[in-house]
């Protein structure tokens, strides 16, 4: 009996904690539990629709490198180039700092529009653009310490971050327009400024420059009528120098041509203009030819007119006396003789007369060839020395054409290779590059659905901690074992709670 009372009594101070036992507290303080589900559940749908469902966040990657080598500014045609060093870890900090300026953060808020138009009270006091100018000072503060700026470790990788609830351009215009400016300003950093416009302006000065030189020329040639007088110049003097040995061969040729003609003179002097040829002594053989000729037709002519007509006709008779007198003038011409004598110039004195006509006329002719020839030295001189004069004005002129037209090739290098160090430095600036660009994003940050589902488990855990630090603060008794544990007295009997 003393060992079944102790173990009726060991089992009474300990009791077995069954399930219901476990859970009571949360049947007994359900409001609580329910409340505050509620409630932890509502906050969660709240932030997951309210802030996450339009949290956006837009990231950019900037790397530090140095693998472009930029030319010297320097007035050579050929610019030395300067090889980079490896980037260090301060220059990498050296960026991150850069990226915080405070000047982009207030073109960043004026840029993307940041700056609410919202009214209040003291708005009524301030001047607006005074009024703006804060507003966009206090966005721009609040802007700086949002973005995040962070280098990636044993890296020359800058990661940029900006999250904002609302719209998701805005994000990326924040990061688009910092990704701008800060180019803009490394460019301005690390290159002199205003190079790039004053190859520009020194390119169209001497431009402007060779334009006028060029216009000049033109206008020398085409006053003073001579293209090229150093040319002409040279022509010149060949052909001075070809006429003056013309003049002297035109003046011996006179002097040859002179004394030709006074031996010619002598010559004709003492030869006979003219001299007998040829001398014959013949009869009048061809007057008898022609005489007998007649005899024998006016002989032809008797006879036929005798066997027509009688002697005594008149034709017969006028036939008989021109027979008569044929053959008289025949004897005569037989006792008769002719002297033929023919004389003509005289060769030796002919060919003197042409020679000295000849030598007459080249005369004539060297004398005007050597006039004339003293004519064109006299203006072949003049017009060398308007050469010269020409020529020394050209070449000054040519030597500024040419002087301009090297400092503007200078100059349009150097203009052309700023040009292309800018163009290049839009997209890589000497050692920095927007190796990712910010785009806009198409899903918020955080999925509300994640942060439901999150916000449930909370409640859950909320409730269920609510409910049993409720039964914890509860100062009444639950169970006989309660009230036995605390009064150190017996429970004679006990009933349960019911509801009314």
């Amino acid at each position: 009996m003393t060992t079944s009372n102790r173990r009726d009594r060991s089992a009474q101070e300990m009791p077995e904690v069954t399930l219901r036992d476990m859970l009571s507290p949360i049947f007994r303080h359900r409001r609580v539990v329910l409340i505050s589900f509620c409630c932890v559940f509502a906050v969660a749908i709240l932030v997951a629709w309210g802030w996450a469902a339009r949290y956006y966040v837009s990231t950019m990657q900037v790397v530090v490198e140095q693998d472009r080598s930029d030319p010297e500014i320097t007035t050579a045609q050929i610019a030395n180039v300067n090889n980079n060093r490896a980037v260090t870890t301060d220059q990498v900090a050296s960026e991150v700092a850069l990226l915080q300026g405070d000047d982009m953060m207030r073109s960043i808020v004026s840029t993307c529009k940041l700056v609410d138009d919202k009214w209040s009270p003291f708005d009524a006091f301030t001047d607006p653009q005074r009024r703006l100018a804060m507003r966009q000072e206090g966005v721009a503060r609040g802007l700086a310490k949002k973005i995040k700026v962070e280098a990636t470790a044993s890296s020359d990788v800058i990661d940029v971050k900006y999250g904002r609830t609302g719209e998701p351009e805005v994000p990326a215009c924040v990061l688009q327009t910092l990704g701008t400016l800060y180019l803009q300003k490394h460019m301005q950093l690390q290159r002199p400024v205003g190079t790039a416009d004053f190859f520009a302006q020194e390119t169209d000065k001497y431009h402007q420059a060779l334009t006028d030189a060029e216009t000049r020329l033109a206008e020398f040639s085409r006053t003073s009528g001579v293209a090229a007088p150093d040319i002409l110049r040279t022509d010149m003097a060949g052909q001075v120098a070809a006429t003056q040995a013309a003049l002297y061969t035109a003046r011996q040729a006179i002097a040859a041509d002179a004394k030709r003609i006074d031996n010619l003179n002598e010559q004709m002097a003492s030869t006979p203009a003219r001299s007998a040829t040829v001398e014959s002594s013949e009869a009048a053989n061809l007057l008898l030819e022609n005489l007998n000729a007649t005899l024998l037709a006016a002989q032809n002519k008797r006879s036929l007119l005798v066997m027509k007509y009688d002697p005594s006709y008149p034709l017969v008779k006028e036939t008989d006396e021109e027979i008569a007198q044929t053959q008289a003038a025949i004897a005569s011409a037989e006792k008769a003789k002719y002297i033929n004598q023919a004389t003509d110039r005289d060769p030796t004195y002919e060919l003197l007369r042409a020679d000295k006509a000849k030598t007459e006329a080249d005369l004539a002719t060297e004398k005007a060839t050597a006039a004339a020839l003293v004519t064109s030295l006299k203006s072949m001189n003049a017009d060398m020395v308007s050469f010269d004069g020409d020529a020394v004005k050209q070449g000054a002129l040519i030597r500024e054409a040419k002087a301009d037209e090297a400092n503007y090739l200078l100059y349009l290098t150097k203009r052309e290779q700023e040009r292309t160090s800018d163009a290049l430095d839009k997209s890589r600036i000497a050692n920095v590059a927007i190796a990712v660009p910010a785009v806009v994003s198409l899903l918020p940050a955080h999925s509300p659905w994640l942060i439901m589902f999150l916000g449930l488990i909370g409640a859950v855990v909320v409730s269920l901690a609510a409910a049993f630090i409720a039964e914890y603060l509860d100062p009444s008794f639950r169970t006989p074992e309660e009230v036995m544990e605390t009064l150190k007295m017996p429970v004679l009997a006990s009933m349960p709670k019911r509801a009314a």
